[in-house]
């Protein structure tokens, strides 16, 4: 038992340092905080406010709960311990505690400023017509079948579908803990290359989608921007349907003026919801290209540096071989039917990894 003790201790003081590393106690000193003030009807007064709280609430919980579960696993296996008879027993738990630990260990990698945060995802097809538009909507698939492997609530904030297939563009609003520090390694040109299923010769045909994954910044206190540089149009909406939305002009196109960056939502039910989601997409939007162009401010942006056409991040080849591969970092799957599934973890390690 003396080996298994060891491990024990070996795991208790691996467990203590990354819990205090990552500060589980202030953070569960602030779940009590909010926990608080949600249960005050005051609250309510402010539905805005209210759903904010609430939110981050959620987000506290699903971050700290893990800890706390293992750190309750480590006193009653500590109790066990001079047990001889349960030692095979002793020995199938440290095993899957280890295993649970290096899992939320994963978190010591999200320090980025809004690796904590929830996440956009924005999917263009590029040139191609029909090809691109089929190529846009297998990745809108395999994101959504990752965000539901994760537990992540996905909420669509616009969708354009193609004439023939696939999708023009989709905006997606990814809730869940890290869902941007996951998600972040997949902002980029996507490259397919296979037979192509739109034409009777089956040509081998390469076609491209853009995926942008922004940082949800639902207030405007870290994002400030210039009302001056707004143009705010309306339009028919084609939203969820429904007489209140096909009769009205409900949906909204912002443009920032000084970037040329342009952001339309439809979804909404109305034109102040579409208005304010599409206020969050732009915020997110800046704050991407805030850090992509190393700029200080808004007012440093410059247009054009950040539209993410070039040199694509990820190679999805279906013929004459199998293979995806990541050209950042090397990583490779020569399962690409599992990947189009929804099994990019890989992919997502082996960035986070080389980012640290």
């Amino acid at each position: 038992m003396q080996d298994l003790l060891k491990k024990l201790e070996n795991l208790e003081a691996d467990f203590r340092q990354v819990y205090e590393k990552l500060g589980i106690l202030k953070k569960l000193a602030e779940i009590s905080e909010l926990e608080a003030e949600v249960a005050e009807p005051e609250i309510w007064r402010d539905v805005e406010l209210a759903k904010l709280k609430n939110q981050k609430l959620a987000a506290l919980r699903d971050e700290t709960e893990p800890w706390e579960l293992l750190k309750v696993q480590i006193s009653d296996l500590k109790e066990l311990m001079h047990e001889e008879e349960l030692k095979d027993e002793i020995a199938e738990q440290l095993e899957a505690m280890e295993k649970s630990l290096a899992e939320l260990k994963k978190a010591l990698r999200f320090k980025g400023k809004y690796d904590n945060d929830n996440a956009i995802i924005r999917i263009t097809s590029g040139a191609g017509g029909t090809e691109a538009m089929d190529w846009a909507g297998m990745l809108e698939r395999m994101y959504l079948r990752f965000c539901e492997r994760k537990g992540f609530k996905v909420s669509c904030l616009e969708r354009t579908e193609g004439e023939e297939a696939g999708i023009k563009t989709a905006v997606y609003e990814v809730t869940g803990a890290h869902a941007y520090g996951l998600l972040k390694s997949e902002h980029g040109v996507h490259r397919l290359v296979r037979l192509s299923p739109f034409n009777a010769d089956h040509l081998r045909q390469t076609s491209f989608a853009l995926v942008e994954i922004l940082p949800v910044i639902e207030t405007d206190t870290e994002i400030v921007i210039d009302e001056k540089d707004l143009r705010i149009d309306t339009y028919h909406s084609g939203g969820h349907g429904g007489q209140g939305v096909n009769t009205t002009n409900s949906a909204v196109r912002i443009t920032h003026l000084p970037t040329n960056t342009v952001v339309a939502i439809q979804n909404e039910r109305s034109f102040h919801q579409n208005k304010e989601k599409a206020m969050e997409v732009l915020r997110g939007k800046l704050a991407q290209m805030e850090m992509e162009q190393h700029a200080a401010t808004i007012g440093e942006l410059r247009a054009g540096e950040s539209a993410s056409w070039g040199q694509q991040i990820r190679n999805y080849v279906l013929q004459p071989y199998k293979l995806v591969k990541d050209t950042r970092t090397g990583c490779e799957n020569t399962d690409p039917e599992a990947v189009l599934d929804g099994e990019i973890d890989g992919f997502i390690d082996a960035y986070l990894e080389n980012m640290v």
